[in-house]
């Protein structure tokens, strides 16, 4: 049997979405999923909408922001944490890997709406005391009715008190009072961006290594308190870290495969590092202390404004990328 979950009716012709305490935002603007379907198997459906303007993940050459597509599946996670698996409210979810390939023709941001359907597969789920306490999601994405992208994680669960424990007792407060001042940020322009207040990352006095620019107060970045820097300011790091090394405004981030080492503190300087893997990948690193904070494999492909975009073409790509980025665990 099926459990149906919605949002909420439509209003005035504009979607209502999810709580947004269901996908640990607090501004509700920020919210993308809408609705939700529980199927036996541990198979989900997810709906969302994306915004044709969005204030950070802006559209680029008419298509989509690839961290647009990664938002929407991380919002997932605490969505089907809460209501399918019974985790509570004021639980840690906590990233151990992440990797995503989009296809950058199915990107196009179309000339109405843009539904998005992802359907989530949930396997490797360990429990103890019927709490879960890890799991591994698959997530296939259509944009429109079209094969836009896949994604895989997998995550962990922890109470308030064990994360205290893994984390020490650490004050909101005090870690926003110890936090850096973000250094001066480097161009907008070279790393994909048009606002410097949307530039992750500062000059890091050699080629190919910046400096990470945690600004508390970005509406986006930071929606809520954390202790640490968060995952997405992380990817959005290595994103404009790979724009910064691949100039040219056709360049776009079509795939990430991310191992998150370590949490990145918000009072120690954190250092980006890119080098060149094979092809159009890259690999890219966060230091911080001296120890790997984060590891990622980076794809990076020119996508010119105009080119057209076969389903075949796109099917084969994103089989080849499937055996590459997402081995079985």
């Amino acid at each position: 049997m099926s459990n149906v979950h919605n949002g909420g009716a439509r209003r005035s012709g504009v979607d209502s979405t999810v709580p947004q305490k269901l996908v640990h935002k607090h501004t509700s603007a920020e919210v993308l999923l809408t609705d939700w379907t529980s199927h036996e198997g541990n198979r989900h459906t997810v709906n969302a909408l994306w915004p044709r303007h969005h204030s950070f993940y802006r559209t680029h050459n008419r298509r989509f922001d690839p961290l647009l597509f990664v938002e929407t599946v991380r919002q997932t996670f605490p969505l089907l944490s809460h209501v399918a698996y019974g985790v509570p409210f004021g639980n840690h979810l906590i990233w151990d890997d992440f990797a995503f390939e989009v296809e950058p023709q199915a990107m196009r941001v179309p000339p109405s709406r843009a539904d998005v359907v992802l359907e989530a597969l949930c396997t490797d789920i360990r429990t103890r005391n019927d709490r879960l306490v890890s799991m591994t999601m698959r997530t296939e994405v259509q944009l429109n009715g079209h094969r836009v992208g896949s994604a895989r994680t997998r995550f962990t669960n922890h109470s308030a008190a064990v994360y205290r424990r893994l984390r020490g007792e650490r004050d909101l407060a005090e870690a926003r009072r110890r936090a850096l001042p973000p250094p001066p940020a480097v161009r907008p322009v070279t790393v994909g961006h048009h606002h410097g207040g949307d530039v992750v990352l500062a000059d890091g006095g050699r080629p190919n290594r910046w400096q990470l620019r945690a600004d508390l107060d970005h509406p986006v970045l930071f929606d809520h308190p954390v202790d640490h820097a968060p995952g997405m300011l992380l990817m959005e790091a290595v994103r404009q870290a790979a724009h910064a090394v691949s100039p040219g405004t056709d360049c776009m981030v079509t795939g990430m495969s991310v191992s998150f080492d370590g949490w990145v503190e918000l009072d120690a300087p954190a250092w980006i590092s890119v080098t060149p893997s094979r092809g159009d990948t890259l690999w890219a690193f966060i230091e911080q202390e001296e120890g790997t904070r984060l590891t990622a494999e980076v794809t990076v492909e020119s996508v010119p404004r105009r080119a057209e975009w076969h389903p075949m073409a796109a099917a084969c790509r994103a089989r080849c990328l499937s055996t590459r980025l997402w081995p079985q665990r």
